[in-house]
Formats: structure tokens, C-alpha cells, sequence
């Protein structure tokens, strides 16, 4: 009986492709929608509360460039529809993931009383905006679908707002000494 060799490249071959889907899911993954540099402050930012008031300022610069572009529209410019869209699509990323890091706040009983005192004052802002933008906006068929989804990640992320103010521990009270 003859025992069955496997050269040692087509081992080393076969390990180093098995460890490629690893590595690469190990790296993490960049957000289309953010720039090098809001995507750094997050990463820096640590605890998800200050990483909420970051997701919920860079929304408010998605709104504020959305209705810059709005203010200033020029009808030869080709390039408005991607804008437009990309703008909404940004600005509905960053709702969802402050959303998301409320869960995970309350989840690990983090403080992020600020963070969703931030969102709430942005989703306050915004959601009038895109409601209106929805009803009356100019070339709306455009951007339509875009801001349904925006509208909806709007709403749901003022759930978990509502949620969370429910669901956090109380503020630690100091006493005085006596």
C-alpha cells in the first residue's frame, strides 16, 4: 500500500487561500458616505455616545448641502441627480448608524445621553425638511425613492430615540457630603 504525498507549494497554496476571506473581513469596512477625515473622528471618538453627536452632526451637514444644492440649482448641470442622490443616501447612512450605536449604547449601558440628545435635535430639524422636500420638492421623481428611504430610516431612528429615552438608567445622583 502506497501512501498518497501532497507537495508542500500545494499546501502552502491551499492554507494561504483559505486565510484570505479571513483577513480581508478582518479589516473594517469604510463607509462610502463619510470622508477620511469624519470617518478618523469616529474611530477616535471611542464610546459610541460621542460617536451618536458625530453621526448626527454629519447629518445635519448632509441636510445643509442638500438644501445648498436645492438654493442653487442651475438646470444645465448634468451632475445635479448624482448629487442630489448621494447627498440623501449620506445623510440616510448616518441616521442608521446613530441608530444603530443607540442600540449597542444601551446594550452595553453606555452614557450616550448626549448622543441622543443630538439626534433627536437633528432628527427634529430634518424630518419637517424631508417631508416637505418629499411633498414639494423640485424634480422629486429624481429623487423620490432615495427620500422615501431617507424619510423612513428618519422615523425609525426617532423610535429608538423615543426607545432609548425610556430604556437609560437615570443620571447618577450626587449627594452631598454631611
Amino acid at each position: 500500500m502506497r501512501a498518497n504525498s501532497v507537495p508542500p507549494t500545494a499546501l502552502l497554496l491551499a492554507a494561504v487561500l483559505c486565510m484570505a476571506p479571513a483577513a480581508r473581513a478582518a479589516t473594517p469596512q469604510k463607509k462610502e458616505y463619510l470622508s477620511q477625515a469624519e470617518a478618523d473622528k469616529i474611530r477616535d471618538a471611542g464610546m459610541s455616545g460621542p460617536r451618536i453627536v458625530l453621526y448626527a452632526t454629519y447629518a445635519g451637514d448632509r441636510i445643509k448641502k442638500l438644501q445648498y444644492e436645492f438654493a442653487h440649482m442651475d438646470p444645465a448641470d448634468q451632475k445635479r441627480t448624482d448629487r442630489l442622490n448621494n447627498l440623501i443616501n449620506a445623510y440616510t447612512g448616518c441616521i442608521d448608524d446613530a441608530a444603530d450605536l443607540i442600540d449597542i449604547g444601551i446594550e452595553k449601558q453606555e452614557d450616550i445621553r448626549q448622543g441622543v440628545k443630538a439626534l433627536q435635535a437633528q432628527i427634529k430639524d430634518a424630518l419637517p425638511y424631508l417631508q416637505d422636500l418629499a411633498a414639494k420638492g423640485p424634480e422629486h421623481e429624481t429623487y423620490k425613492n432615495n427620500l422615501d428611504v431617507a424619510i423612513e430610516a428618519t422615523q425609525d431612528a426617532a423610535k429608538d430615540v423615543d426607545k432609548a429615552m425610556k430604556e437609560m438608567a437615570p443620571p447618577p445622583v450626587r449627594r452631598k457630603p454631611q
